[in-house]
């Protein structure tokens, strides 16, 4: 696999690292076919319970890389093309039963918003900043900002983000629903590795749990739109009695309810 992505499994947990510090891990041709090299393996591993996305350098993702655009796209059909081969990583992260967590330190910018919104659970620092700005070079959303922002933020907020010269605070994302934890530190590099050690933490949580039930959990919810009310209630009932069969929730309900029991007595 490429070094412009790092894939390591540990007890259950793929990491996967952008690796382009130098350019801000913004997306050219080698990251994107590793990205989707990556992506794939981690979600269709049978060891793996939980993914971690996270990024060297000093941010975690500036997006597509613009300079690679101007210099070597003649037309704009080569980004479509890479466009494409990014989004096949974005769909086995967005439609897989495993939970994925983002440590999302320093500047996420367009496409990097994407990458960002494909995950469930995302950790940023203090310092970081995230925004859209397609429209400040003449491009348009790409890599699932356009399906995935307006549901995480409601559709005023999005077009404010996406209509504006506009990066957020991580006070604000946070305010927004955009992500879900802050992590500060002494300097820009000691918060990206307190932002990483909150995110594995949040991973060895879900791992130490019940991994399969969480993975359901996001599974159902990300899968909804695609059902009507009515579908997605059996959708409902007939995941909670699968679940209900493993071995995992068996032992974990029997214990529950000796532990209540015993509370009654």
């Amino acid at each position: 696999m490429s070094d412009a992505i790092l894939l390591s499994i540990d007890e259950g947990l793929a990491r996967l690292t952008l690796n382009r510090p130098t350019r801000l891990n913004a997306f050219n041709a080698d990251l994107a076919r590793a990205w989707r090299d990556a992506t794939t393996e981690a979600t269709s591993r049978d060891d793996v319970r939980a993914i971690m996305l996270d990024a060297a350098g000093p941010a975690f993702c500036a997006g597509g890389d613009v300079i690679e655009m101007a210099t070597t796209m003649g037309d704009g059909g080569p980004l479509t093309e890479l466009a494409g081969v990014i989004n096949e990583g974005i769909r086995a992260l967005t439609e897989s039963s495993i939970p994925v967590v983002a440590a999302a330190h320093g500047t996420t910018a367009g496409g990097g918003l994407g990458i960002l919104l494909c995950t469930d659970y995302a950790v940023v620092g203090g310092r970081s900043k995230i925004g859209s700005l397609y429209a400040n070079i003449g491009l348009t959303p790409d890599l699932s900002v356009s399906a995935h922002l307006a549901d995480a933020v409601g559709q005023r907020r999005a077009l404010q983000l996406l209509l504006q010269d506009r990066l957020l605070s991580a006070e604000e994302a946070l305010e927004w629903g955009l992500v879900a934890e802050i992590v500060s530190g002494a300097d820009a590099a000691d918060e990206a590795d307190r932002v990483r050690a909150r995110a594995e933490e949040i991973a060895r949580f879900w791992l130490a749990g019940a991994a399969g039930a969480y993975g359901q959990a996001k599974r159902l919810v990300r899968s909804q739109p695609a059902r009507s009310f009515a579908d997605q209630l059996a959708e409902e009932a007939r995941s909670i009695g699968a679940s209900f069969d493993t071995p995992d929730a068996k032992a974990r309900v029997a214990a529950f309810a000796a532990a209540s029991a015993k509370k009654a007595r």
